[in-house]
């Protein structure tokens, strides 16, 4: 392909594309950059493979530290395993992609997105986005696009499209929009707690931009003479989908309408349908009718084409009835039940969190500043991370048995979304110095374990006694609908998600909302719909709320007698090496001696934690009497360091020395300095003067007791 080069100027900021420069023989490629990023993005596709019955599309990000002049560390010195922020983007890309692919298409499809070059300014995410739906139409790939994806940040009262890193971090709102044609197809977003008009508001205003990004690749497309291939869909299989209805349509209704709360019990049923009702009338069929010839030759079919009836049959009772599959009205929400110290007080803090069959158990483990995890291994510009939330999903929450294996990517994303909700309301790191580590395990599973992980953790918190500015709840809305007809449903379970049009997770306080996702399974859904989804789950985001604080109220005052206790201390950045000393020789003694753990910054902020506040308390009077300005008339308990014939070295503190001349070792004369000290002694002193060398003379006369008293409590930190 020749090049094509076509510059859009944006919202203050040019997009560059360049299209036939890079990586000739993928299937579709573009370089698409802003400022001095730039990110080629690529899209392929191979045949289908014999018996493969969904959509194998693989979507990866992948970061090169070159892009930022930097090299890799490790041994190996070359990038390694994905870092969770990689991934994250992975699925930023893959997921307002993966449904504008026909759910009939069984190509093997790869989009692979680099970042070759990156500044401080501009994210490489959404560009990346973007620049997928670029290639995907260039690779010629069946597909319902364009589409395309924008950031929208809050400084001040003015939304902004694609803010820089340094006004995300400054804004109150870090929002990522993708659309299409048609409509809203993805949104992720983390606030602070903002009111739900002001979402809506922002939403609409990344569309607007959207609209503008989708245009321009249209222009592109057509500057190029490349056609959007929308292939039409194999041909479906009538009399198999008529001898389905026909055996089990009249039991599948039953089954729905008898509204089993037990998803358990509900999907038994179906699988007795399944097999008495279709399976068995399929193998009473002459060896040569068409169906079961079918049926042999495709093995999978069968159920593909029964759980096609079922959902047809499910989300016309919503949309005809009102009524979904377990009773519910469209806005009710499962029954709830939380508890607190469900586990001993050697974990920190544990909340348990009950909606429906979903159950999630969070664990919080409050830590030293040490803990903080490093970011050196991405390319973007945060050093450490001070909350961490992990999510795990195990086979046994659904009742499934598979290899435990490292999480994948969706535990990731649904651990980053619980992350992003409770983050606007921790306390700040000087109210809290604790580093914070959050474990939400999915014990049940039927639907929103990601909201049911925000919500046990926000209990799991407060009962670590983490002073939370408000707690956080979250619920997950559903959509059904055909034609003009639209249901949209409160906190969605398992049947729902996976049969119906959209899964939109909304977390917050009483205040505002704190984080969004949102994830299609259409091409599009209007300002309208998205609307009325954040302003439904408001009531049932308050009735949670509302069960959690009757559990637990506020955050507990008293911290597990197992959490590390922390005090701080700020230094002068200059005496940290003092504090360390040589080859740490220093700060280990301290270590030794009090038991604690010592963290310093570059600021001079210096951290001390212990398991008993006393020993805290020790090292840090240990430390502040080390890097304490010296004041005349001060006194110390010393220790005698060599003696010379006119006096003897004592040293007060820890690196400093002064000199006691022997007219002041005592209040009668002395003749020998080693008739009243000796090296190793600890001996009182004051001292008398620093001269303007900075040297100190020292005394032990004139010492008051009550100084005396003071000083030895100094020394020995008690």
């Amino acid at each position: 392909m020749q090049e094509y080069d076509k510059s859009i100027f944006f919202d203050g900021r040019d997009i560059r594309l360049k299209i036939g420069l890079l990586a000739p023989q993928a299937g579709g490629a573009v370089l698409i950059g802003s400022g001095d990023t730039s990110v080629l993005v690529t899209a392929t596709s191979a045949p289908s493979r014999e018996g493969i019955d969904f959509l194998p599309l693989t979507v990866d990000y992948e970061e090169r530290l070159y892009a930022a002049g930097r090299i890799p560390g490790g041994f190996l010195r070359r990038e390694g395993r994905p870092p969770e922020r990689v991934i994250l983007i992975s699925r930023l890309i893959d997921r307002p992609l993966r449904p504008l692919f026909p759910n009939w298409l069984r190509n093997d499809i790869q989009v692979v997105a680099t970042t070759l070059s990156m500044d401080e300014e501009v994210p490489p995410d959404v560009l990346a986005v973007t620049g997928a739906s670029l290639a995907v139409m260039l690779a010629k790939i069946p597909f319902q696009g364009p589409m395309a994806a924008v950031r929208v940040g809050l400084m001040g009262d003015d939304f902004i499209i694609n803010p820089t890193f340094k006004e995300i971090e400054q804004g109150d709102l870090d929002l990522v929009v993708a659309g299409t044609p048609d409509g809203v197809v993805m949104v992720e977003a983390r606030a602070n707690q903002l009111p739900e008009q002001d979402i809506i508001e922002a939403i609409d205003f990344g569309y607007e931009a959207v609209r503008d990004l989708i245009a321009a690749q249209l222009e592109i497309i057509k500057d190029l003479g490349v056609e959007i291939v929308q292939a039409e869909p194999p041909q479906a299989n009538q009399p198999l989908i008529e001898f389905v209805s026909n055996n089990a349509a009249q039991a599948v209704k039953e089954v729905l309408a008898q509204h089993h709360q037990d998803k358990n019990i509900r999907d038994g049923a179906l699988e007795e349908i399944q097999k008495n009702k279709v399976e068995e009338e399929v193998a009473n069929l002459a060896q040569d009718d068409p169906i079961r010839i079918c049926v042999s030759e495709q093995p999978k079919v069968l159920a593909s084409t029964f759980k096609d009836l079922t959902k047809k049959l499910m989300r016309r009772q919503i949309i005809e009835q009102g009524v979904r599959v377990d009773g519910r009205k469209l806005d009710e929400v499962r029954p709830i039940s939380c508890q607190v110290g469900v586990l001993p007080k050697r974990v920190h803090g544990c909340g348990l969190f009950n909606r429906g069959l979903t159950q999630v158990l969070s664990i919080a483990t409050l830590g030293t500043p040490g803990d903080a995890q490093e970011l050196a291994d991405d390319l973007n510009p945060e050093a450490q991370k001070r909350y961490i939330h992990h999510y795990n999903f195990p086979p046994y929450s659904v009742g499934e048995t598979r290899p435990l294996r490292s999480p994948g990517r969706r535990e990731i994303g649904h651990g980053a979304l619980a992350e992003r909700a409770i983050i606007p309301v921790l306390p700040s790191q000087s109210e809290f110095p604790y580093v914070l580590r959050v474990v939400s395990e999915v014990l049940s599973s039927n639907g929103s374990t990601s909201m049911g992980s925000v919500c046990a953790s926000t209990l799991a918190l407060m009962d670590a006694g983490v002073p939370l500015s408000k707690p956080v709840s979250g619920a997950a809305m559903g959509l059904i609908k055909d034609s003009d007809e639209v249901r949209i449903l409160t906190d969605i379970q398992g049947i729902e998600d996976f049969l119906g049009d959209m899964d939109f997770k909304v977390a917050g306080t009483d205040t505002g909302i704190t984080a969004l996702q949102m994830d299609m399974k259409i091409t599009g859904l209007s300002m309208e719909v998205v609307a009325q989804a954040i302003n439904q789950a408001k009531p049932a985001r308050m009735h949670i709320l509302e069960k959690m604080l009757a559990t637990l109220a506020e955050p507990r005052t008293q911290l597990s007698p197992y959490a590390p206790r922390l005090v701080s201390i700020k230094i002068d950045p200059d005496m940290i090496g003092l504090v360390i000393g040589p080859s740490g020789r220093t700060i280990k003694g301290i270590t030794e001696q009090t038991g604690a753990k010592i963290d310093i910054e570059d600021d001079g902020t210096v951290t001390i934690s212990a398991l008993q506040s006393e020993n805290a308390e020790q090292a840090r009077q240990m430390i502040f009497n080390m890097t304490r300005k010296l004041n005349e008339g001060d006194v110390y308990l010393g220790k005698v360091t060599r003696i010379i014939q006119i006096g003897a070295f004592v040293e007060i503190l820890p690196g400093k020395e002064g000199m006691i001349h022997i007219s002041q070792l005592s209040e009668t004369r002395v003749a020998r300095v080693e008739d009243e000290v000796a090296v190793g002694d600890e001996i009182l002193v004051k001292v008398r003067e620093i001269d303007n060398k900075g040297r100190l003379n020292l005394t032990r006369l004139g010492i008051h007791p009550d100084e005396a008293t003071a000083a030895r409590k100094a020394a020995t930190g008690a």
